[in-house]
């Protein structure tokens, strides 16, 4: 016998584009929102790179990379920036240097920590991400120009309040680390032997 399943109805074609085509009308709603978010964040990304690209030669790592830069003029340890950025440390020093050969960020000695070196914008550096931020933000604001003063308010507000209950629930779901008892016993080499 078998079992008659109701077939899965998609959803209209205007809002199955890009990642969201593979939303069909029975998925739960938490799985519409999410492909809708990220399918808005990709589109989003996609044409500030293409226009970095475009308009400066730039990439978005490096933009990324500056705008880090700027937030701290004191300059930022590697590791810190690499923790910012959610990169491996490989690909901080690859930036690193090829924005150094270009004048754009210098490194230097961590007072904190001699074993560690920090990196911050030249001027020459500021003053490019001055003029590309500028433009970046013009762009953004240019995207979401359509929607209204009321509706980007209450967009903020909701992701803000998505973005506290996701912390919160991943706070409350990570695993409890035990604690380490001390060792105790000491390893000693006797006969060739480990005791």
């Amino acid at each position: 016998m078998s079992v008659s399943r109701r077939p899965r109805t998609r959803i209209p074609d205007h809002e199955s584009s890009g990642l969201e085509g593979r939303v069909v009308a029975d998925d739960h709603h938490s799985l519409k929102v999410w492909l809708r978010l990220l399918s808005c964040s990709t589109q989003v990304e996609t044409t500030i790179r293409k226009r970095l690209r475009q308009h400066a030669g730039i990439t978005l790592a490096r933009f990324d990379f500056m705008a880090q830069l700027h937030r701290h003029p004191d300059g930022l340890a590697m590791s810190v920036l690499s923790r910012y950025l959610m990169v491996t440390g490989g690909n901080v020093t690859g930036l690193a240097d090829e924005l150094e050969k270009e004048g754009l960020v210098e490194r230097f000695a961590d007072p904190n920590d001699g074993r560690s070196s920090r990196v911050s914008l030249t001027r020459k550096g500021r003053r490019l991400f001055d003029k590309l931020a500028a433009t970046h933000e013009a762009w953004i604001v240019s995207m979401f120009g359509g929607m209204s003063a009321a509706d980007m308010r209450l967009l903020h507000e909701l992701l803000g309040r998505l973005r506290g209950q996701l912390t919160a629930s991943e706070a409350r779901s990570a695993p409890a680390v035990p604690e380490t008892p001390p060792i105790t016993t000491r390893r000693r080499r006797r006969s060739g032997a480990l005791t």
